[in-house]
């Protein structure tokens, strides 16, 4: 390999490892594959460009193209030509949607921020710039000393939005890939002074003293950029402050609180799900099996996004104020016992609503929002293996009581009713008209939440996330998404209908684990609405189909004859589950309500979960990998089985084959290009101007071969001249031997790194390629010889016409 070739891999070797650090920004990774795709092609763009005789300055410019047209094709194949491989007219104006969606996302996430197109471009795109800088300074220029700064650079930004995320390991794994850019070049420079600068082991002195410092030197300063940092006081500082914009950070009395929006989480859970136990909890309630754990309520929609708007956070007491709308007092309420996993680092606290007090073990890493009784973390990774008491109020209202309900406030109104100036005007004559035949909040609020369980909608993960106006136009078109999608739409129709609403983050009730003790996994998050109802406050609705368990107050049951009472109800209420129970005992209770009890109950709930097996992409990218493989293993099978058809026969005659005991000529010359190809592989390349005795000579020189092997190659070299020079030639002993202990005398002086290379891309490996070249050549000769003598009986018959319609003047 030369050492541009070296150079341009180590560079994107370099580039690959240092971006290893931004893998923490994503809830996902499966962005690294394709940056890892595109850095490959750019490096390759590259090794491309510098072999044609344009000027060094074009190099960089061509690879810009090329990162242009991979980004076209693979962010904005929506509007690309040829099935997506072609970028389109309008592919460049997708890219700057999706570019503009993800430069909004970076305002409106933290870290980590779900794996959304833009957030993706983003990243990949900057992985690419940073190829190309690195190559170009690197490999064009021969500069990799300044090939640090843009490595630099990616590290930096990506550790610091990183903060808790990051990890010595990628400051590491950075150094690592731009030390052996260094060592590339720098080996390449000292070989260009000859190899009497060079040292040898034996030595010890010189140049090769020299480079064993400058390596002592190297690594000693590498540990203690790593090491050293573990010993200074902390910065809590970034380079990004988050604000209260966008629901990632929240002030108050505690100071700036930044955490993950709930919402993100919950789509991050969403797009890879996982049963990884992620909270555990005892309740003392009846309806335990059916309770919600409600991490966050999202109260303001701008038509980009539902958000936890501005909270007022105050410091977190034992007890919470009354719930906002509840008017009864006599309430009676429920406890629990909660234990988080270390799975479960980030998000908000998750809580029965409505939540009546919280014991956690450190309250000052705690804040409450007083709008929306949201717990938040004042600090990151607060809730990681956290064990808190909750209290909860067990509000139970009848539907004939919800449907004779009071005016709602004007404070409350007001708030919770806004929407934004693009909602799609579909968007409300739709909740209209599903809503016609109602004639109160409560009937209106039952008409969405029956018209989305119906059959009319298909639940399904594979809808692009999102809960704007768009998404939800999107959704009420399609009629397919999850439940975000779902919540969403609902709480916005209510809204047009003057309902009070907003949507609930968390998780749906754990499964029954005995004990009266409950789990939670990763497979449970969920969304919902929550409806606002004066004397009650706000109320969970269920539009999900096949997910999660409507209310008790939801049930059908026939309008009250009589007027009903203006307070909440304590006591349990008769009303069926809305789904009829199993028969079977051992089916947990929350199936049990959800009508999932039997067989196909269990295939509906998994039944969202897509096999990775069936992606096209994950089976192309396998292709590529195995081809890959393929291509970098052939070069070392093809030398292996060259090698031992060489010497399989031990440099003898086959049984049967006459004359002397000794090897054939085949089998001398075929000795010598293994002695040749040998000497090649381990870094001395062949002369052909040599006599096999000058040869030998060189090799033995060259490799400093001891006694014995230096002798073996002199023998097979006097062997190969009596076959090539002599009239009769005569070799009675075997040289398969000697070619073993030349080639192991060779092998002894290159060390384990020479060896390897040699085994893996031995250099000999050109001879196939100039064998593969001299196929093409004859096939082409082939064709023309056919050609031509398919052509010829052609001319021979034009011929004789001719002759024929001239006459025989020939004299008789």
């Amino acid at each position: 390999m030369t050492t541009r070739a070296k150079l341009t891999v180590y560079s994107a070797l370099a580039t690959a490892l240092a971006s290893l650090c931004l893998l923490p920004l994503l809830t996902t990774k499966g962005w690294i594959t394709h940056a890892y795709l595109v850095v490959t092609v750019v490096a390759a763009a590259g090794a491309g460009l510098r072999r044609t005789p344009f000027y060094r300055w074009t190099v960089p410019l061509g690879q810009l193209l090329v990162l242009t047209v991979l980004l076209l094709v693979g962010f904005a194949s929506s509007t690309a030509l040829w099935g997506g491989v072609l970028p389109g007219t309008q592919s460049a104006h997708t890219l700057a949607q999706v570019l503009g969606q993800g430069l909004d996302d970076i305002r409106e996430y933290s870290i980590p921020a779900p794996p959304n197109p833009g957030l993706r471009l983003i990243l990949v795109a900057s992985v690419g710039l940073i190829a190309i800088a690195v190559d170009t300074v690197a490999v064009t220029y021969r500069r990799s000393a300044l090939a640090g700064l843009p490595l630099l650079a990616l590290y930096s930004v990506g550790n610091g939005l990183a903060g808790d995320g990051g990890s010595w390991a990628w400051f590491g794994l950075a150094a690592a890939g731009y030390l052996v850019l260094l060592f590339a070049e720098g080996q390449d420079r000292v070989s260009r002074w000859g190899r009497i600068f060079r040292g040898t082991s034996r030595q010890g002195e010189g140049s090769g003293a020299l480079s064993q410092g400058g390596r002592r030197i190297g690594v000693l300063a590498l540990a203690v950029a790593i090491l050293v940092p573990a010993f200074l006081p902390r910065w809590e500082g970034g380079l990004i402050h988050t604000g209260p914009s966008g629901g990632t950070a929240a002030g108050g009395a505690g100071g700036g609180i930044t955490t993950l929006d709930p919402l993100v989480t919950l789509e991050a859970a969403l797009a890879t799900p996982s049963n990884v136990e992620l909270l555990t909890y005892r309740m003392d309630s009846s309806l335990a099996d059916t309770a919600y754990l409600r991490t966050g309520s999202l109260d303001e929609f701008d038509g980009t996004a539902w958000k936890l708007s501005n909270p007022g956070v105050t410091e977190l007491k034992t007890t919470f104020a009354p719930p906002e709308g509840l008017a009864s007092t006599n309430v009676p309420s429920e406890s629990g016992d909660f234990q988080a996993s270390d799975k479960l680092e980030s998000g908000w606290l998750p809580l029965p609503y409505p939540a009546a007090g919280v014991s956690v073990p450190n309250p000052g890493d705690w804040r409450v929002d007083t709008l929306t009784g949201t717990v938040l973390p004042d600090r990151d990774k607060a809730i990681k293996g956290l064990r808190y008491q909750a209290t909860a109020l067990d509000i139970r209202p009848t539907a004939a009581e919800l449907r004779s309900v009071g005016p709602v406030p004007p404070k409350i109104s007001d708030h919770y009713t806004q929407l934004p100036k693009d909602l799609p005007a579909s968007v409300r004559e739709k909740a209209q008209e599903v809503t016609r035949n109602a004639s109160t909040a409560y009937d209106r609020a039952l008409a969405l939440q029956d018209w989305f369980t119906s059959s009319e909608f298909t639940y399904s993960t594979k809808i692009k996330a999102g809960t704007g106006s768009t998404a939800i136009e999107t959704f009420l078109r399609d009629r397919k998404g999850f439940c975000v999608h779902f919540a969403s739409t609902m709480a916005a129709m209510s809204r047009t209908l003057g309902i009070p609403a907003r949507v609930a983050v968390g998780f749906t009730p754990g499964d029954a684990k005995g004990n009266d003790r409950y789990s939670v996994n990763g497979l449970m998050y969920h969304a919902w609405p929550e409806l606002y109802f004066q004397g009650f406050g706000w109320l969970r609705f269920e539009p999900t189909p096949t997910r999660g368990v409507q209310p008790r107050y939801t049930a059908p049951v026939a309008a009250p004859a009589t007027a009903p009472t203006q307070q909440p109800t304590a006591a349990a209420q008769s009303t069926a589950p809305v789904a009829a129970p199993s028969s079977s005992s051992d089916c947990d209770p929350k199936l049990r309500r959800m009508g999932e009890c039997g067989n196909d109950g269990k295939a509906a709930a998994g039944a969202h979960q897509d096999s990775w097996l069936l992606s096209w992409q994950v089976l192309t990218t396998l292709a590529a990998v195995l081809a890959l493989l393929a291509l970098l293993f052939t070069p070392m099978i093809w030398r292996e089985r060259l090698r031992r058809r060489r010497l399989g026969t031990g440099g003898r005659r086959r049984p049967g084959e006459d004359g002397p005991a000794g090897p054939t000529d085949a089998q001398v010359l075929a000795a010598w290009d293994e002695l040749i190809d040998s000497a090649w592989d381990l870094g001395i390349p062949p002369v052909d101007s040599q006599t096999p005795r000058a040869a030998a000579r060189r090799i033995a020189e060259a490799a400093e071969l001891d006694e014995a092997s230096a002798a073996a190659a002199g023998r097979v070299a006097l062997a190969t001249e009596r076959v090539l020079y002599a009239r009769s030639a005569e070799v009675s002993e075997p040289l398969a031997a000697d070619v073993r202990t030349a080639r192991d005398g060779l092998r002894a002086g290159v060390g384990r790194v020479g060896r390897t290379k040699a085994a893996l891309l031995p250099p000999s490996a050109a001879t196939l390629w100039w064998r593969f070249s001299d196929a093409v050549v004859a096939a082409r000769l082939a064709t023309r010889g056919l050609a031509s003598r398919a052509a010829a009986p052609s001319r021979r018959v034009l011929g004789r016409l001719r002759r024929r319609g001239g006459g025989d003047r020939t004299p008789s």
